[in-house]
């Protein structure tokens, strides 16, 4: 190429690499020290971690009561918080499963750790229901095996069933997914290890990699399938979730626009959670040359797509509510906008909303603390959304003589807070024991630098 010509697409990795370079740069996280920045991070992520395993022995021992809940609310902070994190596990599969399909090769720098991402967000979000139930050791009640219980069976009408099986099948799914993408990479830290115990670890994990051309080909051929089946599950693990509300009778819930509206909001809350993740994986492990701007950039038009098809929903549930004359209907979103709880409405509309719409402009999407600054606004939008939908329609009932005000107590809060910990002491203790990057992804999708022939022998082993 001539020093005029013009490149029309930036590179996927900086930095002029070669193979080895990818292997030892992205491998490099797990053999050096942490940096302070992971150290604070991590003990950060263990404190919350801790409050939070102490609030649910707290709450278990002594009840449900110490919830703020009351006759009239009856699902409000525990539901709020399972459906944010089942959102949130949305974009592992999007990016890994839906981008692998559509030949999307910037996925390669992100993929691994947005479904990292996945498995422990619906950890998070399995929490909720369990101390909601108020008997957690009874939870094998749900599954529909033969019993001793009599009559005492599982109810297959009820989408709070349907929950059980979408989520566990979207767990298994996923936890699949993501072991096998990662069997090159443990057979190259198997050949790049000294004998010892990730050796012997990482040899069992990569099942045998030999990396030959049918082993490769077989490879190939069990993730596009895993990528087709796990495909669906974007759509229908959110789309049943939102039927625990959609089938109900309440006005504010009773809508048939909530299966479309909650797989867009539900993508909307992981990119951004993804794009969080990246920026502080980026600095913390030092992988600024494969999480490049350009990276940060792509994430950031698929959020302002989401972003926008959100805001089209939020109008029209208005405008629905508005056309059906149902006074019921109209009371609800009357109350969300300029009721007592209004406060949260208007924060959920300009975060999800209103900040987005800078990520129009380019200068702001390549500025990684505007970027920063804008997912952590939605993140917060993305959970008022779910808090709004879901107080607000119950909080004012049929009768006044029912009306009730709802406030998270400290043992809710606390919980929510100890979720937090878990995710990111999952994700910080992830991204030191195995590659946060698609080692074997990348090296096949970037264009890298060929060894000279001088340096082939090395002592490096060769397959």
């Amino acid at each position: 190429m001539s020093e005029h010509s013009i490149s029309l697409r930036p590179p996927l990795i900086s930095g002029d690499k070669t193979l080895g370079d990818v292997t030892r740069d992205i491998c490099a996280p797990m053999d050096r020290q942490p940096s302070a920045l992971w150290w604070w991070a991590f003990i950060a992520s263990v404190m919350a971690l801790i409050l939070g395993v102490v609030t649910v022995w707290y709450q278990i021992a002594t009840g449900i009561g110490t919830w703020g809940l009351n006759k009239t609310v009856g699902w409000a902070f525990d539901i709020t918080n399972f459906v944010f994190w089942v959102g949130i596990g949305h974009a592992g599969t999007l990016i890994s499963a839906v981008l692998f399909l559509f030949r999307q090769k910037w996925r390669t720098a992100v993929n691994r750790s947005a479904e990292a991402m996945t498995l422990f967000a619906v950890m998070c979000a399995g929490i909720f229901p369990l101390i909601h139930m108020g008997r957690p050791w009874l939870a094998y009640w749900m599954a529909p095996y033969p019993n001793t219980r009599g009559s005492l069976w599982v109810n297959f009408k009820s989408p709070l069933l349907w929950d059980v099986f979408a989520i566990s099948t979207y767990l298994l799914i996923s936890a699949v997914f993501w072991y096998v993408g990662l069997i090159p990479d443990m057979a190259t830290i198997r050949d790049q290890s000294k004998p010892g115990l990730r050796q012997r670890v990482t040899s069992l994990l990569s099942l045998g990699w030999d990396g030959s051309a049918r082993t490769w080909h077989r490879y190939e051929t069990v993730y596009m399938l895993l990528a087709g089946l796990a495909t669906p599950l974007v759509f229908s693990v959110h789309t049943i979730v939102s039927m625990d509300f959609a089938t109900a009778v309440i006005p504010g819930w009773h809508t048939t626009i909530f299966p479309p509206y909650f797989v867009a909001g539900a993508i909307f809350s992981g990119l951004a959670m993804v794009t969080t993740l990246m920026i502080i994986a980026r600095k913390t492990m030092r992988l600024e040359d494969y999480i490049t701007l350009n990276h940060i950039e792509r994430m950031c038009l698929l959020m302002l797509s989401m972003g926008c098809i959100v805001g089209l929903a939020y109008g029209t549930e208005f405008f629905m509510a508005a056309y059906s004359g149902n006074g019921y209907e109209q009371f609800v979103f009357k109350n969300r906008a300029f009721g007592p709880m209004a406060w949260a409405y208007w924060t959920m509309v300009s975060c999800n909303v209103v900040v987005p719409q800078f990520l129009w402009i380019r200068r702001v999407r390549t500025c990684l603390p505007l970027v920063f600054i804008i997912v952590i606004f939605v993140n917060i939008g993305m959970w008022f959304e779910r808090f709004v939908i879901i107080v607000t329609s119950l909080h004012r009932d049929f009768l006044p003589s029912s009306w009730a005000h709802y406030s998270p107590t400290i043992v809710e809060i606390a919980t929510f807070v100890g979720s937090f910990g878990l995710f990111f002491t999952c994700f910080l203790l992830f991204c030191r024991i195995a590659p946060a990057i698609a080692i074997a992804e990348i090296k096949g999708a970037a264009h890298l630098k060929k060894r000279p022939a001088s340096s082939l022998v090395s002592k490096e082993k060769v397959e």
